[in-house]
């Protein structure tokens, strides 16, 4: 059996080499999909990402954004952005981003950003629904062998974030962030809540007198 003629099973790691992982990348019938590839295992996520997915996604980058600005911290973000070191790893996290001395690295017109030439992003979200455990488990190891400095993840069912600080090929528990000027993760945690019950805008208000509070 080989992986280029049979059907992929969605959000499986499954074993494959370099090659075949690239072939499947640069399939269309996958076009849609999240590719990882770990340790000479690939995992392609196919799922529809429904409305709490894309909500919580939603505002935890509206969140960083205004964060940001407010705080004077330099920072481009990626929605969904490859990130590959050729022959040994590739992640597609829901969010990343380029903090500091590093918001400018990636030029304009770059498509995949490849770690070989590139930095590695500072801070990795991954939004998790139905991904929990991977999210935890393998891709908190592929990110930390990629060298980013933090990594959220978002747990949308309990509307908590677990934070991580990676040095040294290895990470341990935050909650509150270290690239960016010590934001509570407790408070986006608090904008996670509000949003089941109130609409976007008015979160969002509520995110820049909080912030606001704090210059």
């Amino acid at each position: 059996m080989t992986l280029l003629t049979t059907k992929i099973t969605s959000d499986k790691w499954i074993d494959a080499n370099w090659h075949e992982f690239m072939q499947l990348a640069e399939n269309p019938d996958y076009e849609k999909g999240k590719f990882y590839y770990y340790q000479g295992r690939l995992r392609i996520e196919m799922s529809p990402l429904g409305n709490d997915h894309s909500r919580d996604h939603s505002i935890i980058n509206t969140a960083i954004n205004i964060y940001s600005a407010l705080k004077k911290i330099d920072l481009n973000a990626n929605d969904n952005c490859s990130y590959r070191k050729t022959g040994y790893q590739e992640a597609q996290p829901d969010l990343s981003y380029y903090i500091g001395d590093t918001a400018s690295a990636i030029p304009y017109g770059t498509s995949i950003i490849k770690l070989d030439k590139f930095p590695p992003p500072t801070l990795v979200i991954e939004i998790a629904n139905f991904s929990l455990k991977d999210d935890q488990g393998e891709k908190r190891l592929l990110y930390e062998e990629l060298g980013v400095k933090e990594y959220w993840i978002v747990d949308v069912k309990k509307g908590e974030i677990i934070a991580f600080k990676i040095e040294n090929q290895g990470s341990y528990r935050i909650r509150e962030s270290l690239v960016l000027s010590q934001l509570k993760l407790s408070l986006l945690e608090e904008a996670l809540k509000m949003t089941r019950q109130i609409n976007h805008s008015q979160v969002t208000a509520w995110l820049l007198e909080k912030f606001s509070q704090n210059n």
